[in-house]
């Protein structure tokens, strides 16, 4: 038996009473407004969302539980230390008698509060966020000693993902060190321009569809890291024209339109690919560059540094071959580049690899976190 179920055994064998907040909660709002923020001001300025200014003057400094009242609908801060300032829209939940633990009930808000929210709204679209919403959530009221364990649990687990997330910080600093510093080169290698060692092609168009032959790969497709989007798979009929399309493995594809100007992805599938309009192939010339190399080139500030120089940013951002061909990379020997392309790799699979690296132990450690959560925040109801 574990130290919890003793405490429930000894403290509330028959259930736990529930009771709104606004039975032993005080909900408040701010009064400063977003015009009143100072970026060199003195103490946090919570507003509406998840923003977070500074202000030069403060309205409480007391441990409370702040809801944005607008943005970020549901959303739950627990506010520990310091004064602080609260804008007009949003809330704050301070616990006048003793008998809760602010820590526990912002676990068990943070798990019930936005599915309460939706429920009440009747399928309606949640823009904001009412105060007598919040003061008629029911809350399960423990034994203190229950709570304190409970909270005590659930820390861990907290501070084992926060941990984790530091040291996933860490090591993606030391992977762009080691990125730019490997692929620099610049001592001892010449620079030369992708125009003379590589080939461009744009894309195809077509109208992208659940079912087809085969897959189309569109800008939106392209993540972030530079990865590709496997989750919402697009397709389209091959034709004759479209066949001219088909990508390789080893082929690159760079964004040339928009926001997501100059992201670019490695291909590397076996299912029959075709890619759109707005993206441009790179393939190298033999013997110059390897994809791959390429590949970490193209997510580092080194190349970044280049791309944000080239774009012509008149109207929508673009980034075509034309601009593409006169970004500069260092080429040491290929030898060389598979070296480099193997330390970069095992950097990039602690830092994104999702299946082994450090995102997938803090997706572990948070779905352990929200199975206890759960199951510990679930209690048995005192019957009158």
């Amino acid at each position: 038996m574990s130290r919890l179920d003793e405490l429930i055994n000894e403290f509330c064998p028959d259930g736990v009473e529930y009771k709104a907040i606004c039975e032993f909660c005080k909900v408040g709002t701010g009064k400063s407004n977003r015009q009143d923020a100072d970026e060199n001001g003195e103490y946090p300025f919570y507003v509406r969302s998840k923003e977070v200014f500074l202000n030069n003057s403060y309205e409480f400094d007391e441990e409370a539980i702040i809801i944005p009242g607008e943005g970020s609908i549901g959303e739950i801060f627990h506010y520990v230390n310091g004064k602080y300032a609260l804008h007009q829209r949003a809330y704050r939940i301070h616990i006048e008698d003793n008998y809760v633990i602010t820590k526990f009930l912002y676990y068990y808000m943070s798990q019930n509060f936005k599915k309460f929210i939706y429920q009440k709204a009747v399928n309606a679209t949640v823009k904001s966020i009412r105060k007598p919403m919040i003061e008629k959530f029911v809350v399960p009221i423990p034994p203190l000693p229950v709570q304190r364990e409970i909270v005590r649990i659930l820390d861990n687990f907290t501070e084992l993902t926060a941990e984790l997330t530091a040291e996933l910080t860490a090591r993606k600093k030391q992977y762009e060190y080691y990125r730019r510093n490997l692929l620099k080169c610049s001592e001892c290698v010449s620079l030369v321009e992708l125009g003379d060692i590589a080939e461009f092609k744009y894309g195809f168009t077509d109208a992208a569809k659940i079912e087809g032959n085969a897959k189309f790969i569109r800008i939106t497709d392209i993540l972030e890291n530079g990865k590709l989007n496997k989750n919402e798979n697009r397709y389209i009929d091959l034709t004759e024209e479209s066949k001219k399309y088909l990508l390789s493995k080893g082929d690159l594809l760079v964004a040339r339109t928009g926001a997501t100007y100059g992201k670019t992805m490695l291909f590397n599938d076996s299912f029959p690919s075709v890619y759109a309009s707005f993206l441009i192939r790179i393939r190298f010339k033999k013997n110059t560059i390897l994809p791959e190399y390429y590949w970490h080139f193209a997510q580092s500030s080194l190349y970044w540094q280049q791309a944000n120089k080239l774009v012509s940013k008149a109207g929508q951002p673009q980034f075509n071959a034309n601009v593409l061909r006169l970004v500069k990379i260092s080429m040491p020997s290929i030898d060389f580049q598979r070296r480099i392309v193997d330390i970069l790799d095992r950097f990039d699979a602690l830092c994104n690899d999702i299946t082994i690296g450090l995102p997938a132990e803090i997706e572990a450690r948070q779905k352990q976190y929200e199975y206890y959560r759960d199951k510990l925040l679930t209690f048995k109801e005192k019957l009158a």
